[in-house]
């Protein structure tokens, strides 16, 4: 019988050149837990792993079972990346990254367009800020898929970082989705894999344009200075408080657009 989400410890295929191991890391952010991506041709003895995860023994050693040519770091939140420096050094193979801090084993920096070619693949790099600054995704040409990391997610919405995200540099992403065309495979960074992005991404941009709305009549109510918190509790008044928190970082972002 075939392995479906949630599979803690066991590697599952999910398309002919793409396996997944699910770290047990789950929280409200992560969901069931952090995807790491196994890639690889079915004829090559190599692969190509997207985010090592949490610095779990464990999990990193089950990674890299098989032998690793290059680590691809999606963005820099830990749940993704703490694992990278004791991966490098189980495996030998370097860990490459948007910023110097994740980047390990002889790693290089990871820009939008580079074409990474190892483990019988040709992996693209697409550029995909909003979630993060430097969020990226990666797109898999050999069986139509695309690893989304945190930009569109297994089920819910993606949470903007107010450290550093961008609700206008999202909605650009999530267009650069859509420009792809029909018929990519969605392997998020958590949460099962979803058919076709070009969907989801039309789904995620029109409930960012109604949260958008939402958050404008919030303040038409409020004053336009209202804090997010206010904002948060007169449009997510519907949502579980327990999610608060997380929608707060989401409307910190979208006042920011709002208000620039």
């Amino acid at each position: 019988m075939a392995l479906v989400h949630p599979a803690y410890g066991q590697l599952r295929q999910v398309t002919e050149n793409a396996a997944v191991l699910l770290a047990e890391n789950p929280s409200v952010m992560s969901l069931e837990g952090t995807n790491t991506w196994i890639l690889r041709a079915p004829d090559s003895d190599e692969c190509i792993v997207i985010d090592p995860g949490p610095l779990d023994e464990a999990h990193l050693t089950r990674v890299a079972q098989v032998p690793v040519a290059m680590t691809l770091i999606s963005h820099r939140h830990f749940d993704h990346t703490e694992g990278g420096e004791r991966f490098a050094e189980l495996t030998g193979s370097p860990v490459h990254a948007v910023t110097p801090e994740h980047r390990h084993g002889g790693g290089t920096e990871l820009s939008d367009g580079d074409v990474l070619e190892a483990a019988g693949l040709r992996v693209r790099v697409l550029a995909t800020p909003g979630h993060t600054a430097d969020s990226l995704s990666f797109v898999l040409e050999d069986d139509r898929s695309v690893l989304t990391a945190d930009t569109t997610l297994g089920r819910g919405t993606t949470v903007l970082d107010d450290t550093d995200g961008d609700l206008g540099d999202y909605l650009g992403s999530l267009r650069s989705y859509i420009a792809l065309g029909q018929g990519y495979t969605v392997l998020p960074g958590h949460g099962a894999e979803l058919p076709d992005l070009e969907t989801i991404a039309r789904g995620y941009l029109a409930h960012r344009e109604e949260r958008l709305d939402q958050v404008r009549g919030a303040l038409r109510t409020l004053g336009r200075e209202a804090s997010a918190r206010q904002v948060v509790e007169h449009v997510y008044a519907d949502v579980d408080e327990s999610l608060w928190d997380a929608a707060e970082k989401s409307v910190n972002v979208q006042l920011a657009y709002l208000r620039s």
